[in-house]
């Protein structure tokens, strides 16, 4: 029997073809939808009326003729609670567009709320100031006004502490949809970089993101290939990039690629897959490469460092990126690999993040109404202050522990 009903806001929809929460979103609807009546909402832009579905794996899916990312955002999460609001026991809202509308559901009516802030989006260099401080204000809302607040990384968590006084549920993303795939020679043919040793990033391509740092370094070491997959078309910025160094030979600059078979071939056999990621939580992409059993070479970010446990090679710069790619044995990359790999598979699995997510629904589901699950830190005493505020150096034991350990 089915127990409680869920609204998921804050997606593109499903089937996943767009990004991190959408992923995620799939697999939650893959392992939980015998145990919970699930409603996802989708954004009617991206999925034309003739390939609209109904239903996805036991899941029902709900169209919103508006987008789901940019300003749209907004009103798409504000239109989703608002029609959850008419069914749902919890509301799962992955992302902090629809923040303002929080306080008001919260206080007026007794359905649950479970949001996850996605990194920290309003430091984001996309977006304007009125965009920052709009963003900012609903990430103070959502975990003010939610039951239950996830951090997909220990750097977040310790973020949120700092920021507002109370204690997150980190849980992160799985990785383990990406399997090692090798090289056929219709590949070769496709892709000749595969014949030799390369280098690979896949992103959006986003200023924060340090596309055009990493591409200058590269440039100026014609001995090592690199290849970089990314949506070049869809800003100036891309563009310009794009146009700037797709001469040079050893660069090959690719479009989007949405087969995962052929994505994970680019990605299984390069020899080092650089991150240049720095902002957000626990990327996909990252914990991606780590399944892969890639060695990663990261910007040098708290989040990036928390998902690696230390263990990865880090740069903030273009010197200690070129210091890395031209000083490192392959011994020294094959290592780092190993440990990627073990770091992946106890931490990043997509059935364990499934268990830890119905976990918190049923957590929230068995609290008062208007309670909340994260314990302001101004009820502890100074030495459980001091250890909350170092979280992601000497963590808590993990909410999903406490009381059901077989978890993992």
């Amino acid at each position: 029997m089915k127990s409680q009903k869920v609204a998921v806001i804050g997606t593109v929809g499903l089937p996943a073809c767009y990004g991190g929460f959408e992923t995620l979103t799939a697999y939650l609807v893959k392992y939980l939808h015998a145990e919970h009546e699930l409603t996802v909402y989708c954004s009617g832009k991206k999925y034309p009326k003739e390939q609209r579905q109904t239903h996805y794996q036991g899941a029902r899916l709900r169209y919103l003729p508006l987008e789901a990312n940019g300003f749209q955002s907004i009103l798409y999460d504000c239109l989703s609670i608002l029609h959850a609001l008419f069914f749902a026991d919890v509301l799962l809202i992955l992302g902090v567009s629809g923040g303002i509308l929080l306080p008001f559901v919260k206080l007026f009516t007794r359905k649950r709320i479970i949001i996850s802030i996605d990194g920290i989006e309003w430091r984001r260099a996309k977006w304007s100031k009125p965009a920052k401080w709009y963003l900012r204000f609903a990430e103070y809302l959502a975990v003010r006004f939610s039951h239950a607040d996830i951090s997909d990384n220990d750097a977040i968590q310790n973020y949120t502490a700092r920021a507002y006084s109370t204690r997150s549920r980190v849980i992160e993303y799985g990785g383990d949809h990406a399997q090692p795939q090798p090289s056929t020679p219709a590949h070769c043919q496709q892709y000749p970089f595969l014949q030799e040793p390369y280098a690979f990033k896949v992103c959006r391509i986003e200023p924060e993101n340090n596309v055009e740092l990493i591409l200058s370094v590269f440039a100026e070491l014609p001995a090592y290939p690199f290849v970089l997959v990314g949506n070049w078309n869809n800003s100036e910025f891309g563009r310009q990039l794009r146009a700037r160094y797709q001469g040079f030979d050893h660069l090959h600059l690719l479009d989007p690629i949405y087969d995962q078979t052929t994505l994970d071939v680019l990605r299984s056999n390069c020899y080092v897959y650089v991150h240049g990621h720095s902002a957000g939580g626990t990327n996909p992409s990252l914990v991606e490469a780590m399944h892969l059993g890639l060695p990663v070479l990261a910007f040098h970010v708290s989040f990036n460092k928390a998902t690696t446990e230390h263990k990865a090679r880090y740069f903030g710069s273009a010197e200690e990126l070129r210091a890395h790619l031209t000083g490192t044995p392959r011994e020294a990359w094959q290592a780092l690999a190993r440990n990627m790999r073990e770091i992946a598979h106890r931490r990043y699995r997509w059935e364990v993040v499934a268990r830890k997510y119905s976990y918190l629904i049923q957590k929230v589901c068995s609290a008062l109404p208007s309670s909340n699950l994260a314990p302001r830190l101004s009820q502890l005493g100074p030495q459980e202050l001091l250890q909350h505020q170092l979280a992601h150096y000497q963590v808590l034991i993990p909410f999903y522990e406490e009381e059901y350990p077989q978890i993992h």
